[in-house]
């Protein structure tokens, strides 16, 4: 049966979105659309360039997370140099690494535009901060005189994963100058709303993967000093225009997986701990499955 997934941002969390997926593929799902924010878009890219759970099981397994932390090089010393390339750049690390990566993984299944793609397939969101708006790829490049169907998927995926201050934003120009494109999450982390929409007849039954707890279930935040008061900002910011639309109605179409205890940047991870939230969304996706009624 042809289903429609969207997939939440949370950084390195978004492993826990390949056991989901794993899950989905055991009731004998299968997805016609997707789309996601961040490591959602990720996740998003691979399923629909035609990877199954078991195949990106095994290209995570490989991956090498320290990679991606790509800074530039620099004659000045390194903590310096970090703060320096912050300023000036806009992140500690460039996105270059991650961004050829998923192209090179993307290419080994014929995939390098978005017109290698049937329609409406994948849809990835970023955010604008130049024009203060939500950019959803490929749908609104054509806005900023950029072709929709030749532009790179794994450039759209770099933009929705432009963590701000860790990876470098994305620049673009339009006619009207440079654009800086950020991680899609400080607008929207679960774009559920671009195919479950209020008022309006689904075409198929829309299931989404979000990490994190149930609305009513979110636990407090604990803030006692500025770096928790930033956490607390940034998570708070990036799930409001979401939240608002959430409701108890959606949230029975929603696999929920908290995951606690590990940071969206944690790019150390072990691989015993990767395995544990791929265990842990299948797991989640699993209790969802033995009561959802699509």
């Amino acid at each position: 049966m042809y289903i429609d997934g969207v997939f939440s941002g949370g950084g390195i969390k978004g492993f826990a979105l390949i056991g989901a997926y794993k899950a989905v593929e055991e009731r004998g799902f299968r997805f016609k659309r997707v789309a996601g924010t961040s490591a959602g878009s990720l996740v998003a890219a691979l399923i629909a360039a035609g990877y199954t759970s078991k195949e990106i099981d095994l290209l995570i397994s490989e991956m090498d997370l320290k990679k991606f932390m790509d800074s530039r090089n620099s004659v000045i010393p390194t903590a310096l140099a970090k703060w320096l390339f912050l300023y000036w750049k806009l992140g500690i690390y460039r996105g270059k690494e991650l961004e050829a990566w998923v192209a090179d993984k993307l290419a080994m299944k014929g995939i390098r535009t978005f017109g290698d793609f049937p329609p409406e397939t994948l849809r990835v969101i970023a955010s604008d901060l130049t024009n203060g708006r939500i950019m959803i790829l490929p749908d609104d490049l054509q806005n900023y005189g950029l072709s929709p169907t030749s532009f790179s998927v794994a450039k759209a995926i770099r933009m929705s994963c432009s963590l701000p201050f860790f990876f470098e934003p994305v620049k673009i120009r339009d006619p009207e100058g440079k654009i800086i494109i950020v991680d899609g999450g400080v607008l929207s982390n679960f774009p559920m709303w671009l195919f479950d929409k209020q008022n309006i007849q689904k075409i198929r039954p829309v299931l989404g993967v979000k990490l994190s707890h149930k609305l009513s279930e979110h636990p407090r935040h604990e803030i006692n000093n500025a770096i928790n008061l930033f956490e607390a900002l940034f998570e708070t910011m990036k799930d409001a225009h979401d939240a608002r639309y959430i409701s108890r109605k959606h949230e029975k179409n929603i696999i929920f997986i908290p995951t606690d205890g590990v940071m969206t940047t944690e790019f150390e991870l072990t691989d015993e701990k990767k395995q544990e939230l791929i265990q842990l969304g299948w797991d989640r996706a699993t209790q969802f499955f033995k009561k959802w009624s699509y």
